[in-house]
């Protein structure tokens, strides 16, 4: 069994504590009686804030007192955003047709609040289009400009030039 992350009933090691919790009268106690008033109550005692002078320690159900701690972590959990990226291809040569079709779903992408990762992949000799593949990316970004803004720049990266963008934000 992993170690517990507060002190609980005997564990706690201070000579007086603070006592709070419900239906207790709250003050600074020897840590005999507010075991005692624990006991009294039938819940356990918790160390809260063991850095105090005296440790604060609360009068609970400690399993309870997990349960609650558990759920609310969850929630925050359940809270934080996922960052989708997706992924648009390109090759050096892409034509108008092609590269219009994908930029409609760039924008659907970034609509959806997706991150996007534009790339150029070279193949073979295709490396010498460098710049061809830069304008591409650098008018792509141009267009979804009002969707979404440039995180980070056309860098080459081996054979792919990489480029992303992040959504912006809808009102």
């Amino acid at each position: 069994m992993k170690e517990d992350q507060h002190k609980i009933n005997d564990k706690i090691r201070a000579k007086e504590v603070r006592l709070v919790g419900d239906n207790v009268e709250m003050g600074v106690y020897p840590i005999e009686k507010a075991l005692a008033k624990a006991e009294e109550l039938g819940v356990d005692l918790v160390e809260i804030s063991p850095n105090a002078k005296p440790p604060v320690v609360k009068a609970m159900d400690y399993k309870k007192f997990l349960y609650e701690q558990k759920k609310r972590e969850k929630a925050l959990k359940a809270k934080a955003t996922k960052v989708v990226v997706k992924e648009i291809r390109f090759g050096p040569n892409t034509d108008d047709h092609d590269y219009e079709f994908k930029k409609n779903h760039a924008i659907g992408f970034l609509k959806d609040g997706a991150k996007l990762k534009a790339y150029v992949f070279f193949k073979g000799r295709s490396i010498v289009f460098k710049d061809q593949g830069e304008i591409l990316l650098l008018r792509l970004a141009q267009d979804l400009e009002e969707y979404g803004k440039v995180e980070q720049m056309p860098k080459l990266e081996g054979k792919r030039m990489n480029m992303f963008i992040a959504p912006k934000k809808s009102k």
